[in-house]
């Protein structure tokens, strides 16, 4: 443990993939950056990674849908001084896994991130959650779901009817209702957060150039993703430094008024989605 000359302010990042490291490294200077991966080894050789380039930087094991892999992260963060930003950046795609470990990792886990984080924070600190666009292409759900969604005790989360298996149908859906809640969880969180001094918020990126996004590109839903690119506003992917700029924005000194909401982040991909060329998908979100 650093003694109190020798502690420093703490960024964690669980999930370090494409985003988190690019929000990481424009946050984390002069700070001890805690990096977390699903293995020791990935976990270790990304934080050697970013020792190179200059930042002061450790690595943790960590599976984001284990409450007691969370707590050692945390404890392990504590070791080196108060945690003043936390950035959840990780998550599976509906590619990469099935409705199970979706709502798991992406909804359950970061629940119990946030409400663990929540009791840590240091004042003045911040965090965010990387959630995605796909959250806003759910339709309205009802009062009584959004509240569930936003306050149900994260243990009993995923016993809600709406939430099992043969409700959800398939891993789009499961993902879509994942990172709704991803949104509501951190609109609630974020009045626990502030009986601590700190804010919380959500980013929700569109189609970003990721190892997440290329597994999406190159797997069954390709073809739709690379037509997304052309008919959306922006007529392109975004770029995992486009993320860390405006999340350093978010946890900086100029934003302080931010805090329990979302910001869409998707070159105009969900404007589309709803009101322009991009209506088509509607059309076929009962069978996703």
């Amino acid at each position: 443990m650093a003694t109190n000359s020798q502690q420093k302010n703490v960024v964690a990042l669980v999930g370090a993939g494409g985003i988190g490291i690019a929000i990481a490294r424009r946050v984390a200077q002069g700070k001890h950056l805690v990096v977390t991966s699903r293995t020791q080894e990935k976990a270790d050789r990304i934080a050697n990674d970013l020792v190179k380039d200059g930042f002061e930087a450790t690595g943790v094991a960590c599976d984001l849908g284990n409450r007691e892999d969370i707590l050692a992260v945390i404890e392990h963060c504590q070791q080196y001084g108060p945690i003043t930003n936390v950035i959840c950046a990780g998550g599976v795609s509906p590619s990469q896994a099935p409705i199970a470990e979706i709502l798991r990792v992406d909804l359950y886990g970061s629940s119990v991130l946030l409400e663990e984080f929540g009791k840590v924070i240091a004042p003045g600190g911040s965090g965010v959650v990387v959630s995605s666009q796909s959250g806003h292409r759910l339709p309205a759900l009802s009062l009584e779901e959004n509240w569930a969604l936003a306050m149900t005790p994260t243990e009993e989360l995923l016993g809600l009817d709406f939430l099992s298996e043969e409700a959800i149908g398939t891993t789009l859906r499961a993902y879509q209702y994942a990172k709704r809640c991803n949104v509501l969880r951190v609109q609630a969180q974020a009045c626990e957060w502030d009986k601590r001094g700190a804010r919380v918020f959500s980013i929700s990126p569109g189609i970003i150039m990721t190892p997440l996004a290329f597994d999406e590109l190159n797997g069954p839903r390709g073809e739709g993703y690379r037509k997304m690119l052309d008919l959306m506003p922006a007529k392109r992917a975004g770029t995992v430094d486009e993320m860390g700029a405006l999340v350093a924005f978010l946890m900086g000194p100029e934003a302080t008024f931010i805090t329990g909401t979302d910001i869409l982040c998707d070159g105009g991909c969900t404007a589309a989605y709803w009101y322009g060329d991009l209506q088509y998908l509607q059309e076929n979100w009962s069978k996703s």
